[in-house]
């Protein structure tokens, strides 16, 4: 997503589509940055750059947006299609489009699902090459690169919870941080030594114009705000803490302390 807003020129309007409270901060870019969701969150409330409605008709020019931004909201729209054709529309040319989604097959989505009886996921994607497709066919962009999301499990954190959290969260460890530090460390050394997929997520997706996207796996992911970073940028800002037993990084987005794993024993990973 970064490195697309780290494109835009200052002047440019980038859509935040599906964003709840925003999937990224204003200050990310240099463009102008415009909220869109069918439900207006109470921080949005009276922004001048929040617009409520549906994704399926979007009450915009055409070609007036040089990115749209579609962060873990496809899996929430009633016809991905059609939204996908409306992307398309108030798209500029050359355009930017970024789409993370999870992986309906994995623990961690089948679990949120789970916990949030459903959780608005009315679309469930499970093969990636078909997503890519559909992605492609609706707005006719050129796909760029895909990497693989691995898990942080923040959605189970009790510091995240604006409500009480849903009594099914004490069977899987009551949403407690060091629970959740210690379970996507163990999913990460479980699919390194047996080749499974117990640690991933979901895919991030980069389409449209030429973009300098990493699509290495990123395996350090945050339990407290969900931030992923590659290995190498921990270690090259010395977050990584070296000591008895697992490795300890500090988050950089929240300062959070969390599980060390290096990004190249995932590089098989698909």
């Amino acid at each position: 997503m970064h490195e697309i807003l780290r494109l835009l020129p200052p002047g440019a309007r980038v859509l935040d589509l599906g964003c709840a409270t925003g999937s990224f901060r204003e200050d990310d870019c240099a463009a102008t940055v415009i909220r869109y969701d069918l439900d207006a969150h109470p921080t949005q409330k009276g922004s001048a750059h929040f617009v409520c409605g549906d994704a399926r008709t979007l009450p915009f020019a055409d070609r007036s947006f040089s990115a749209a931004i579609l962060n873990h909201s496809l899996e929430h729209f009633e016809d991905p299609g059609i939204a996908l054709s409306e992307v398309k529309r108030i798209l500029d040319h050359p355009a930017y489009l970024y789409v993370a989604v999870p992986d309906a097959s994995t623990i961690t989505d089948r679990l949120y699902r789970w916990l949030a009886r459903g959780g608005g996921h009315v679309n469930q994607f499970s093969d990636v090459d078909s997503l890519v497709r559909l992605i492609q066919e609706r707005t006719t962009l050129p796909h760029v690169g895909t990497r693989l999301l691995f898990t942080s499990l923040s959605f189970m954190n009790r510091r995240n919870c604006r409500t009480r959290p849903p009594r099914r969260l004490y069977l899987v460890g009551g949403g407690l941080e060091w629970i959740l530090r210690l379970g996507t460390f163990i999913f990460r050394k479980i699919d390194k030594l047996f080749g499974t997929r117990t640690s991933i997520y979901g895919w991030a997706f980069c389409f449209g114009a030429e973009v300098d996207f990493d699509t290495q796996p990123w395996s350090n992911t945050c339990v407290r705000c969900g931030a992923g970073h590659p290995s190498e940028s921990v270690k090259g800002e010395r977050r990584a803490i070296f000591g008895f037993g697992p490795r300890i990084f500090r988050c950089p987005a929240c300062g959070t302390d969390n599980y060390f794993t290096d990004d190249q024993a995932f590089r098989w990973m698909r």
